[in-house]
């Protein structure tokens, strides 16, 4: 698409404008004169939401009309969907932005309160874990970060990102009928492959959490993957044979995410983390090859530690526990899938 890595701003009031008015022909200098911006402006916006999807129909000398509804992350149509509390009130919009997940950091630093939704219909530059990037394509996805300020020390970081991925999972069974294994510690998978993934990052100090910003990638439409990435990744649509609505999707991640993050909140990180390890092909007793490159490993994975890190049985017979590092089935070349 033509326009700048990042989107205008005014973009998702113009199209919030036309949802608000889906009967009524506006005129470009109504248009103009509501969002403050010039006539040009306008007409520059319109054809560029037109290239998200939104039908828009001209009418000579009177100005433009919403044809139909569209299927746009956008606050307006998101909140007769919303079913969570917190989680998703606030919400940052944008059309195309490089990435949800530093636009949330930034704001988050800032101040920007718990709860608050960041969530893009593009990324230029979606990010994955252990600086994977994530493929967003324009109006097929969800691609969401969110701001968390839980109490506690650092240690339960981990046990959140189990719990985002016991959501997600959730939601997939909720909202499209489909479910999905869990891959420790990210991965949502269907079939094998790869739908969606978590990405937690995290401001600390020794004893506290500052804040959170949990980014997650979930495949939605997708009827179609690169050559690269058809192997590794799938759809929620492909699974479900069926094209699907990502206000649904997006608003039943946000309900299962806030109940997760309640259950937490009450004492409930080793049952999440027990969940993770019942809910997990990979948990126990899956051959697998950890990291990549000299320093790679294979063995047999063991379950869960206390902390919710995976145990792998390496075929020297020791047992290690995995900080960090990609988990993969053994024998499989590495990839995103996202």
């Amino acid at each position: 698409m033509p326009e700048p890595p990042e989107s205008p701003r005014y973009l998702t009031k113009l199209a919030e404008l036309f949802v608000a008015h889906p009967t009524v022909v506006l005129s470009g200098t109504r248009m103009a004169q509501e969002l403050a911006i010039s006539r040009s402006s306008v007409w520059r916006g319109i054809e560029l939401l037109r290239q998200y999807g939104m039908r828009l129909r001209g009418h000579r000398a009177t100005g433009y009309q919403l044809e139909a509804m569209p299927d746009l992350l956008l606050p307006a149509l998101l909140a007769p969907y919303r079913k969570s509390g917190v989680f998703g009130r606030r919400v940052h919009h944008f059309f195309r932005v490089d990435s949800t997940q530093r636009a949330a950091l930034a704001a988050a630093a800032a101040g920007e309160t718990h709860g608050t939704l960041f969530v893009a219909e593009e990324q230029t530059a979606g990010r994955g874990r252990q600086g994977h990037s994530w493929a967003s394509p324009a109006g097929q996805g969800i691609y969401l970060s969110l701001i968390l300020r839980p109490p506690g020390p650092p240690a339960g970081a981990l046990a959140l990102n189990l719990a985002a991925g016991i959501a997600v999972a959730d939601a997939a069974r909720a909202a499209a009928g489909v479910d999905a294994d869990l891959r420790w510690p990210n991965d949502l998978l269907v079939h094998g492959r790869k739908a969606g993934g978590v990405l937690l990052e995290m401001s600390a100090e020794a004893t506290r959490i500052q804040h959170l910003v949990l980014g997650i990638g979930v495949n939605v439409n997708q009827s179609e993957f690169p050559p690269e990435l058809a192997p590794l990744a799938t759809s929620l649509r492909l699974a479900a044979g069926r094209p699907l609505s990502r206000l649904e999707v997006l608003a039943e991640i946000l309900f299962q995410l806030e109940a997760r993050y309640q259950a937490f909140l009450a004492g409930g990180a080793a049952e999440l983390q027990a969940e993770f390890a019942r809910r997990s092909s990979y948990a126990e007793g899956r051959r697998v090859r950890v990291g990549a490159g000299e320093g790679a490993y294979e063995g047999v994975t063991a379950g869960l530690d206390a902390q919710g890190f995976l145990q792998v049985r390496r075929d020297d017979g020791a047992l290690v526990t995995v900080i960090s590092g990609e988990v993969r089935p053994a024998g499989r070349g590495d990839g995103d899938g996202g």
